[in-house]
């Protein structure tokens, strides 16, 4: 039986990475997926992560709609879906301790080789863009984080910071429903109950977060310097990456 406490870290963590997400592009992914993965294992909590991030990613869509970079989103989104399928497979074949083993890797070697690679050479083209979209679309299903894949892929890139950020979003829109999408498909998530959650209330209680976070994190934009928001994502993705390799290991001990 999910404790008021749970439901209170998970919307903390939903309104955290949204407000992160509105200023600096990334966030709800990085903040969500790991700290819900440890709260209600793995498979359901980065399929709850993914649910968010089709409502963060929509809402904030709106917002930055004149800055997004389409022609970019239509090389990287159809890759993206593409990549979501082993991802799905992939969940599914694991037990939960190794699953939240995986997560928490993937979300600290991403983090590590996107704060390690400083300088990265040129390098751009529909081949990059779309395999990028590919890796992203794997990364997001398995463990909820697409965001260093897309950071990495930006600086070989050289996209610029604005429409960069703004065209994360219907790309983490376009991830988060085909990981959604694919994994309700394959019936990955059938046996990940025990965290007593219900679509009923679940639904609207992430819009209604995303929402606030929104609001709070459009206030903040004008205060808040974007790279201080990326830094305090990074800390909180690598503190949740890491309490996920220890809760997956305890559960395969």
């Amino acid at each position: 039986m999910m404790t008021m406490g749970t439901v209170a870290i998970i919307v903390a963590a939903i309104l955290v990475g949204t407000v992160l997400q509105r200023i600096s592009g990334t966030g709800v992914g990085l903040v969500v997926a790991p700290t819900l993965s440890i709260l209600l294992g793995p498979a359901l909590g980065v399929l709850v992560t993914n649910m968010t991030t089709v409502v963060s990613g929509f809402l904030i869509m709106i917002a930055v709609w004149s800055r997004i970079d389409w022609r970019r989103f239509w090389l990287i989104g159809p890759a993206a879906i593409l990549g979501a399928i082993p991802g799905a497979l992939v969940v599914g074949a694991l037990p939960p301790g190794w699953l939240s083993i995986l997560v928490g890797a993937i979300v600290v070697f991403a983090l590590l080789v996107t704060v390690g690679m400083r300088t990265l050479p040129r390098v751009d083209g529909n081949p990059i863009a779309m395999l990028s979209g590919f890796v992203g679309g794997f990364f997001n299903t398995t463990s909820g984080v697409a965001a260093p894949v897309m950071v990495i892929y930006s600086r070989l890139a050289r996209w610029q910071q604005l429409r960069f950020a703004a065209t994360l979003q219907p790309i983490f829109m376009t991830m988060g429903a085909a990981s959604v999408a694919s994994k309700l498909a394959t019936g990955v998530t059938a046996d990940a109950g025990g965290a007593d959650l219900h679509l009923g209330w679940l639904a609207p209680g992430v819009i209604a977060t995303v929402l606030v976070g929104i609001a709070v994190g459009t206030w903040l934009g004008t205060r808040v310097p974007v790279a201080q928001a990326r830094r305090l994502a990074l800390l909180l993705a690598a503190l949740g990456g890491v309490g996920a390799i220890v809760r997956g290991a305890l559960e395969v001990i």
